[in-house]
């Protein structure tokens, strides 16, 4: 932090212009205070104070100077003090920007963020322009949407975000963050650009590659997700949650042998994880292959017996086996673990029908309808793909 308050001085004395409210009234003063600047950043701190205390006893209102003073007591970890030499010069001039700068990141060094924020807010405000105040500013509310987060704010994490990429639009970690919790709020088109905005300041950076991917398969825009996949796998070739995410694009491309050829590499790399051998029972489901799809979703039940989109499944395959006593003990089960799932009530209520039980049919089929009128309404998609672990990392995480 004390470099910090260095680089503070030489922008304020060096670089930046001085307007006019800011000359101090005697040419005596404008050069103490450049003279005390230039010790500061060498080092020669009682030399900068001298300075400064000579032109506080002769204008004891001088906020530069105090401004100047408060520094010297950061860097001489008087913490305390440099805190009340800044209020005095916010108070005495609220629009002096490296005041309220440096008592912003003051209290940001201090563990108090909410009161650094008002302060390095303004001194944006003042002056855009300042790198010092800009990047503790993001940072704060970074961690502020962090907080908001682990409390299941999503929707304030998403404002706090949105507003550190205003004033760091160059950072990439805070345009990720943006792309993550826009992705969880299903703001697809936000996090695209989220995402999109990470690659460009940060090429091919693995992880916005495959969430990017994710945001274009909420949107169903399954070619450019398999672009975003295809260049995921050559980054990360031992992730089999990228092989998986690509096959499913292919699969929604009908692309079907070349979704079975990329499921399988993401089973020989991690032969105990689940969701690929859904999807490949999926795809054997489609063609009719039956027994080839029950063998595929016995192996994820044996995993997770009560996942409820393969119990789904295995009961849609024993309603094509007129097998109805079990296709209505397995939709039943599912029903029981996720009672959202609409493809099992609309096949329960099918396999009611086929054995008899008319009033229990009429009333999954209701419920069926009513889910698809509701999923038409959140325009909710069933292509969702979870995060990626680290490379090699992979198992129950991808999620339907």
């Amino acid at each position: 932090m004390a470099n910090q308050f260095l680089c503070v001085v030489i922008f304020l004395f060096v670089t930046s212009p001085v307007s006019a409210a800011q000359i101090p009234r005697s040419g005596s003063q404008k050069s103490s205070l450049q003279h005390a600047a230039q010790a500061i950043s060498a080092g020669k701190l009682e030399q900068a104070e001298t300075e400064l205390q000579s032109v506080l006893r002769s204008a004891p209102d001088e906020f530069r100077a105090l401004d100047l003073l408060g520094v010297i007591r950061i860097l001489q970890h008087r913490e305390p003090e440099a805190k009340k030499l800044f209020i005095s010069v916010v108070q005495k001039n609220p629009n002096f920007a490296p005041g309220r700068a440096h008592l912003g990141l003051l209290y940001f060094q201090m563990g108090r963020p909410m009161e650094a924020v008002p302060h390095l807010r303004e001194a944006v405000r003042i002056d855009p322009g300042r790198p010092d105040a800009v990047r503790a500013l993001a940072r704060i509310l970074q961690d502020q949407s962090q907080v908001a987060v682990d409390a299941g704010d999503t929707e304030k994490a998403l404002a706090l975000l949105n507003e550190a990429r205003k004033y760091a639009p160059d950072d990439p970690d805070v345009q990720f963050g943006f792309g993550m919790i826009a992705l969880r709020l299903s703001l697809q088109q936000d996090a695209i650009e989220g995402f999109e905005r990470t690659l460009q300041l940060r090429k091919n950076d693995p992880l916005a590659l495959y969430d990017l991917g994710r945001a274009f398969m909420g949107l169903s825009k399954f070619e450019e997700a398999r672009q975003q996949f295809a260049e995921y796998v050559k980054i990360r070739p031992d992730d089999p949650s990228g092989y998986c995410a690509l096959g499913m694009t292919l699969a929604a491309l009908e692309r079907t042998q070349e979704a079975r050829t990329q499921f399988d590499h993401s089973i020989q790399l991690a032969p105990t994880q689940t969701e690929s051998y859904y999807r490949l029972a999926l795809l054997e489901l489609e063609s009719r292959e039956l027994e080839a799809a029950s063998d595929h979703l016995r192996k994820v039940l044996d995993r997770e017996p009560a996942d409820a989109p393969a119990l789904t499944a295995l009961g849609k395959v024993a309603f094509e086996q007129k097998e109805y006593s079990e296709a209505i003990r397995l939709l039943r089960q599912a029903i029981a673990n996720d009672s959202t799932m609409r493809e099992a009530h609309y096949y329960l209520g099918l396999a009611f029908a086929r054995t008899g039980h008319k009033q229990e049919s009429k009333e999954e089929l209701e419920v069926a309808t009513r889910l698809e009128h509701e999923e038409a309404e959140h325009r909710r998609t069933e292509y969702r793909i979870a995060d990626p672990g680290p490379p090699g990392r992979y198992g129950d995480s991808m999620q339907r």
